[in-house]
C-alpha cells in the first residue's frame, strides 16, 4: 500500500488588505474512510498531481486507498451574487493546467490559519469530544484579500479578483464505517463580513474530475485527461464523472459531487425558487456555445444560476453527449438565497461520493442505472449523514428527534455499528493468532440509544493479493469466520464457544484483557496476510436500520508469519530465503524498481547485527534487528504493505538486496554473519543470488 505521510505542507506568503500578516496554505490527507484525498485549508480538494503529490506522496483523490485509482484533479467552492449592482463570483479553483499557486487567477481565497484535525475515535491522537466524524479537518478562509506580499516585500495582486466580502468556516468529515467509508463531506459556513448586502446568492462546488489509475498511466498530457464521461442525477442533486475509455478495467469507478443541503442563519431557505443546478464544460474551451469555459464573473454567475439539467434538450441529447469521453469539469450549484445581509451567514454542504461501477457487461459509456447502483446507494448514505437527527427531513426538530438534547437539529450523524474490537495479532512459525477484547459488546447506537451488539467477523486476504496491479484491500478481504449471539433468532445462532478463551489472556506491556482467540494454521512464512476483525449489530427494525458492521479497514493488520526470535541461537542457525534468490522472487509483484526487492533473514535473535559480505570479504551492507522491526528500512513494505500496521514474528528481517551505497549487487555467492547483541555469540551463513 502506498504510504501516506501525515505531515502538513506549508507554503507561507505575506499580506492582505487589512494587515501585513502571513497567509498560509496547508494540506492534509483523509485516512479514516477508504478515500485518501488531499484537502486544503482553502476548501480545495485534490492537489492537481502536483506539489504535495510529488513532494510528499499525497494522493489527489484515491479510492480505494492504496489502489492508485485517482478521481480528482482539483476542486473548490464558488460563491456568486450581486453587490452594489455588480455581479461578482468568488472562486476557490478553476480550470488550470497546474492547479493552485500564489495569486493565480481563479484561486481567490486566502487563509491566516493552518488546517486543524480532530477525531471522535477515542483511540485517535486527535480525539476531541467535540469532533463530528472519525476525522474532521477544520479551517477558516476568506475572499477579502486582493494583494499578497512577495518574499522581497513587493505586492502581488490576486489576478482578476473583486471580493464579495466573505469569511468562511470550513469542515471536512469522513468516517471509517463500512457503510460510509466512500464519501467525504465538505461543510461551509459563509458569512457576509462586508458592510453591504449581497443579493441573489448562489453557491456551488466546482470539480475537475479525472479517473485514471496512476499505476497504469502516469499523470500528464492531454491523453491522460480527456477520457472522462459525465452525468447528473437530478433526484440526488449530484453530478458525476467516470472513466469512459482510459484505464477501463483498472478503474471502474465514479466520483460524484452532491449538494446535500443549505440553510440561511440556521433556518431553511424559504425562497420558493431555490433548487440545484448542474453544468459541465470542456477544459479551457471558450468557443463551444454550450460547454464553454467561463472566464468572466458574469459568465461564471451564469453557470451558477442556469443549469444544463433544466434545458429542454437535456434528455436525451445532452445526456448522451456528455457520456462520451472528453476533458470536462463539473459544477453543482444551489440557489438563490434572496439576500445575505451584513453578518448573516449561509450553511451549505456538499459530498464527494466515490463508488465502484457495477460491471454488467456493457461498456462504461452505457452509464446505465445498473452500473450506477453503488453510486446511488453511497450518495444516499451521504444524504443520511447530512440529515442527522432530522429523520423526517422536514428541516425542523420534531418530537423524538433531539437525541442529544441540545435543542436543535444536529446534522452529520450516522447510525453506528459496535465499537471496533481491541485486537492483538501474534505471528509465529507458519501460524498467526488473533486475540481480541470484549469492548464491542457494550456499544450503544446513537440513533436507537440501545445497546446493540450481535457478533464478530474475521477476514483475511489470499496469498498474493498485494502484488496485483490494482491493490484493493477492502475488496480483497474474504470472510473467514463469523460468530453471533445465540438465542435471539438473528444471523446463524453460532454462539461464541469456538473462540472464547477459558481464561482471559494478557500480554507484556499491555493491560487489555483478551477474551477471544482465532488461529490461522499452515500459513506460509514470509508472505503478507492482511487480517481484519469487525463487530456487527442486530439492526433496528423500528428505526428501519439494517445490521451495521464496524469498519474492516479501521482494524487491519499486515501480518507476516515467520520464525520467532532465536535468542542465543538455541533454535538453530539463522538462514536467508528464498535461497537461491531468483530475480525477481514471486512475492515482489509488478514493481520494476530495484528498491522493491527483498530477501529475508530468518531465525534471528531478538537483538542482533547482520553483516553481508562478498566471498572476497568485502562488506556489502549491514543492519541491526530488534523487537521494534516493522519493515521501514525496506521499500517493499511501503510499496506493497504498510509499515505502520505490520506484525512480524520477531525473528525475521527483510533486506532490499542493495549495497550500503544503494548499488545493485551482482549475482553470485554471499556470506553473512549474525551477532547476538545480548549474548555476543556469532553465527555464519550464506546465500546465492541468481539473475
Amino acid at each position: 500500500m502506498k504510504k501516506i505521510i501525515f505531515s502538513t505542507l506549508l507554503l507561507s506568503f505575506m499580506g492582505n488588505i487589512f494587515a501585513q500578516q502571513a497567509n498560509i496554505y496547508s494540506e492534509k490527507v483523509t485516512s479514516a474512510a477508504n478515500v485518501c484525498t488531499t484537502i486544503s485549508n482553502l476548501g480545495m480538494i485534490g492537489n492537481s498531481f502536483n506539489g504535495s503529490f510529488d513532494v510528499l506522496g499525497y494522493p489527489s483523490a484515491e479510492y480505494p486507498c492504496g489502489s492508485g485509482i485517482e478521481h480528482i484533479f482539483e476542486g473548490g467552492l464558488w460563491v456568486g451574487g450581486v453587490k452594489n449592482g455588480q455581479t461578482l463570483v468568488s472562486t476557490g479553483a478553476i480550470d488550470d493546467a497546474s492547479g493552485y499557486s500564489t495569486g493565480k487567477a481563479g484561486f481567490e481565497y486566502t487563509s491566516k490559519m493552518e488546517m486543524t484535525e480532530r477525531s471522535s475515535l477515542i483511540n485517535s491522537p486527535y480525539y476531541l469530544p467535540t469532533a463530528v466524524s472519525h476525522q474532521d479537518f477544520s479551517a477558516t478562509f476568506s475572499d477579502t484579500s486582493i494583494f499578497l506580499t512577495s518574499a522581497t516585500g513587493g505586492q502581488i495582486p490576486i489576478a482578476e479578483h473583486t471580493p464579495l466580502g466573505l469569511a468562511i468556516d470550513f469542515q471536512a468529515y469522513n468516517w471509517n464505517y463500512s457503510f460510509a467509508n466512500f464519501f467525504v463531506i465538505l461543510n461551509f459556513k459563509i458569512r457576509n463580513v462586508s458592510d453591504a448586502p449581497i443579493d441573489s446568492v448562489y453557491l456551488g462546488y466546482w470539480l475537475d474530475g479525472v479517473i485514471r489509475n496512476v499505476n497504469i498511466t502516469a499523470p500528464g498530457g492531454t491523453a491522460f485527461f480527456n477520457k472522462g464521461g459525465n452525468g447528473y442525477i437530478d433526484s440526488l442533486n449530484m453530478g458525476y464523472e467516470f472513466d469512459a475509455n482510459g484505464d477501463v478495467g483498472y478503474t471502474d469507478s465514479y466520483i460524484g459531487t452532491k449538494f446535500l443541503g443549505a440553510e440561511l442563519n440556521g433556518k431553511a431557505n424559504v425562497n420558493p425558487n431555490f433548487r440545484s443546478f448542474y453544468n459541465t464544460w470542456q477544459y479551457k474551451n471558450a468557443a463551444d456555445p454550450l460547454y464553454f469555459f467561463p472566464v468572466t464573473d458574469a459568465q461564471r454567475f451564469g453557470k451558477l444560476t442556469t443549469g444544463l439539467n433544466l434545458r429542454a434538450d437535456w434528455d436525451p441529447t445532452i445526456i448522451n453527449s456528455i457520456k462520451q469521453a472528453n476533458n470536462r469539469s463539473n459544477l453543482v450549484s444551489a440557489g438563490p438565497f434572496s439576500q445575505l445581509k451584513p453578518n448573516e451567514y449561509i450553511d451549505i454542504a456538499f459530498a464527494l461520493v466515490f463508488a465502484k461501477r457495477v460491471l454488467d457487461g456493457n461498456p462504461a459509456t452505457a452509464d446505465n442505472l445498473a452500473q450506477k447502483a453503488n453510486l446511488i446507494k453511497n450518495a444516499e448514505w451521504a444524504q443520511t449523514a447530512y440529515y442527522g437527527e432530522d429523520t423526517n427531513k422536514n428541516g425542523t426538530l420534531d418530537d423524538g428527534e433531539d437525541k442529544d438534547g441540545n435543542g436543535k437539529i444536529t446534522r452529520f450523524v450516522l447510525p453506528a455499528p459496535p465499537q471496533i474490537p481491541k485486537t492483538k495479532i501474534v505471528a509465529s512459525d507458519k501460524k498467526i493468532e488473533v486475540y481480541w477484547a470484549s469492548n464491542s459488546e457494550n456499544s450503544i447506537d446513537p440513533i436507537s440509544n440501545k445497546k446493540d451488539f450481535e457478533g464478530f467477523r474475521i477476514y483475511k486476504t489470499a496469498v498474493g493479493f498485494d502484488i496485483q496491479k490494482t491493490q484493493d484491500i477492502y475488496n480483497s478481504l474474504k470472510l473467514i469466520g463469523e460468530w453471533d449471539t445465540k438465542g435471539d433468532n438473528i444471523s446463524y445462532e453460532t454462539g461464541f464457544d469456538e473462540i472464547r478463551l477459558a481464561t482471559p489472556m494478557t500480554f507484556e506491556g499491555d493491560t487489555t484483557q483478551y477474551y477471544y482467540k482465532y488461529t490461522f494454521d499452515n500459513i506460509q512464512n514470509g508472505w503478507q496476510h492482511v487480517i481484519a476483525l469487525t463487530a456487527f449489530d442486530a439492526g433496528d427494525k423500528v428505526n428501519n436500520l439494517e445490521s451495521l458492521e464496524s469498519a474492516s479497514l479501521a482494524n487491519v493488520f499486515h501480518t507476516f508469519a515467520g520464525k520467532p526470535a532465536n535468542n542465543d541461537f538455541k533454535n538453530g542457525e539463522p538462514f536467508a530465503y528464498p535461497n537461491p534468490y531468483y530475480a525477481t522472487a514471486s512475492w515482489e509483484g509488478t514493481s520494476t524498481f530495484e528498491e522493491d526487492r527483498k530477501l529475508i533473514f530468518a531465525n534471528l535473535p531478538k537483538n542482533c547485527e547482520v553483516n553481508i559480505y562478498s566471498v572476497s570479504g568485502d562488506l556489502i551492507d549491514s543492519f541491526t534487528h530488534d523487537n521494534n522491526y516493522q519493515g521501514a528500512d525496506s521499500r517493499w513494505y511501503e510499496t506493497y504493505s504498510n509499515p505502520d500496521k505490520t506484525v512480524f514474528s520477531g525473528g525475521e528481517h527483510a533486506w532490499d538486496l542493495l549495497s550500503k551505497d544503494s548499488q545493485i549487487i551482482a549475482r553470485g555467492l554471499y556470506v553473512f554473519t549474525v551477532k547476538d547483541l545480548d549474548s555476543g555469540k556469532v553465527s555464519r551463513g550464506k546465500f546465492v543470488i541468481v539473475k
